[in-house]
């Protein structure tokens, strides 16, 4: 029988981190599964982020032409390096994934289609959801593993409690489907909550320039900053300079949006228009 990750984890002298979010993926039949979702083909490159002791490493690997895996955790890129018995297409790179440069390290992996698939650790999911979607015009798409209420957050429709700016940025730079949910006994050590494997995918053509992003997301994050408040007195409240009163309602009146809605009622289209005339 193969030896578990919790009996490999505790022969090398290691152990999950809580303060890194790791949950490892334990069973290699849930890993090939996850693999065969991505759409991998035999010209493809992949950036895993967060491999563990490679359980789905491996699976991508038999279907890629290169993985790069990145791995904070210096006791476990050990383990994959000196005894991971990972083949040569594989690359385990010991770095922050919040920190590496991600667009050197895609087009390093070039030519050929470059995507990430990883099980993110969940202490820094959202942050890392940002990087990527930074890096969208290098990607033909990423399949990540997330808590089940970040998954809820990234598919939230306007109106709904779970509608924020995760979504909303999301939602106008690529395509969000939820694919399946995984339960607590697929990780060690086990979660408290459900896992769902989301599969992301860059829209095209691109509705936004690839310089456009952050200057949107500063208008829905103010938009969204203080959600009781009308969207009005929120964009007031949040934008530096804080826009004209007058001025704020005639881009409202001119967009056709309620002057007392808040930013949950409205579409990620028309937070598109609103943050691109007040930020032109």
């Amino acid at each position: 029988m193969p030896e578990s990750v919790r009996a490999q984890l505790a022969r090398r002298g290691l152990a999950a981190h809580r303060r890194l979010g790791q949950n490892f993926l334990v069973d290699p039949a849930i890993a090939d599964q996850i693999a065969e979702r991505a759409g991998l083909e035999p010209g493809d490159a992949v950036i895993e982020i967060g491999p563990g002791l490679g359980v789905l490493t491996r699976a991508l690997a038999a279907r890629a032409r290169r993985v790069a895996a990145i791995e904070i955790d210096a006791g476990l890129v050990r383990a994959l390096v000196e005894e991971g018995g990972l083949p040569d297409r594989v690359e385990v790179i010991h770095a922050d994934a919040l920190e590496i440069d991600l667009d050197a390290l895609a087009r390093r992996l070039g030519p050929g289609g470059v995507r990430v698939v990883a099980n993110l650790p969940y202490s820094v999911s959202s942050p890392l959801l940002r990087r990527l979607l930074d890096l969208r015009a290098r990607l033909r798409g990423w399949l990540v593993l997330l808590q089940r209420e970040v998954a809820l957050r990234l598919v939230a429709q306007p109106g709904s409690d779970d509608y924020g700016s995760l979504a909303v940025l999301h939602q106008l730079c690529a395509r969000v489907e939820r694919l399946r949910s995984l339960p607590p006994a697929c990780f060690h050590p086990r979660p408290k909550v459900t896992s769902t494997l989301v599969r992301i995918t860059p829209l095209d053509p691109a509705p936004l320039a690839d310089d456009e992003l952050p200057r949107i997301e500063s208008v829905v994050r103010a938009a969204f900053g203080q959600r009781r408040k009308m969207l009005v007195n929120a964009l007031r409240a949040g934008l530096d300079p804080s826009p004209d009163l007058e001025a704020l309602h005639g881009i409202l009146d001119r967009l056709g949006i309620d002057r007392r809605a808040r930013a949950e009622a409205l579409a990620p289209s028309q937070h598109l228009e609103l943050a691109r005339a007040l930020r032109p």
